[in-house]
């Protein structure tokens, strides 16, 4: 008994390898808000900014076919939220979603970004819309990907999630093929997830405190009724959702239409809940024409927000 649970010990990897492999270059890391980040900054600096904000249990390096065409004509910025990809973990092990808004806004603010596009994924859009909600001034475009936030089976209004016990194993025990099974809801094509792909998810949960992250984010993620606050964003906004989405079921983009005002819903025909790594360059066609068609659409800057959370 004592010798299995040797052989499927799963530490942790060196941070200092997986820093080698995965970030571009040192300079990739900015303390924002007493947090280590991981940020890429890419694109002409005087160009529309676009931050793209990745999925639970994910990282920037979804984007990376997206971003390689985006910086092309737009500075995009993308960074791994607290306790994800490379970035360190919460130094007060605070996950919630008003500590994640106060990172971003922060990092906004370190970058010298006075408006951006948010481009949000799953998590990240949910962050992305409350984001924009409570600092409308700093945000000039809305592009929500599956976005969570609404109550489903598990996951109710003004409750925190149940994590079930068994998922405290994954701190100690996480075989790979278990984590690749884990990857395959999120894609219509299950032949998507390359061997870097799941190499990459694979040791992005495995760097020093991520798992232990992930399950606080978890405990500490506490759904409200989102209608009130969808209803007061201003900034016109682009739904993409694949038809096939196993995570986020497409039919959730119905509750989004009614509830956001300025919102223009784009069904993605046979993809799943990650269309910019499954069908990059089809998936991008709608973006470059909302972000063409927008451009002009927009009230300019007038300073900072002083909405509570």
């Amino acid at each position: 008994m004592v010798g299995a649970a040797y052989l499927l010990w799963t530490p942790d990897k060196d941070r200092a390898r997986l820093e080698a492999t995965y970030a571009a270059q040192p300079t990739d890391f900015v303390v924002v808000s007493g947090v280590r980040l991981h940020v890429r900054d890419e694109g002409p600096r005087n160009a529309p900014a676009l931050v793209l904000l990745h999925g639970f249990g994910s990282s920037l390096h979804t984007w990376e076919a997206w971003a390689e065409t985006l910086a092309r004509d737009y500075r995009v910025i993308r960074f791994d939220f607290p306790g994800s990809g490379l970035s360190a973990a919460d130094p007060g092990n605070d996950y919630r979603d008003a500590r994640t808004k106060q990172v971003l806004l922060a990092l906004l603010d370190t970058l010298r970004v006075e408006r951006a596009t948010l481009i949000g994924n799953s998590m990240g859009g949910r962050v992305a819309w409350s984001f924009a909600a409570q600092h409308p001034t700093r945000v000039q475009r809305l592009v929500l990907i599956s976005p969570d936030g609404f109550a489903s089976p598990g996951f109710e209004y003004g409750k925190a999630a149940s994590v079930p016990f068994t998922m405290e194993f994954m701190r100690y025990v996480l075989p790979k093929p278990l984590l690749t099974m884990s990857l395959v809801p999120a894609y219509a094509n299950p032949a998507a997830i390359t061997d870097d792909i799941a190499n990459r998810y694979y040791d992005m949960m495995l760097a020093p405190g991520a798992r232990a992250a992930l399950l606080a984010r978890m405990r500490q993620t506490v759904l409200t009724d989102p209608v009130p606050v969808l209803q007061h964003i201003d900034a016109p906004t682009l739904l993409l959702w694949g038809t096939k989405d196993q995570m986020i079921p497409f039919g959730n983009s119905a509750d989004y239409t009614r509830a956001l005002p300025h919102a223009t819903l784009i069904p993605l025909p046979g993809l799943g809940h990650l269309p910019f790594e499954e069908a990059p360059e089809r998936s991008l066609v709608p973006l470059l024409e909302f972000l063409r068609r927008t451009a002009n659409q927009t009230l300019g800057f007038v300073g900072p927000s002083n909405r509570g959370d």
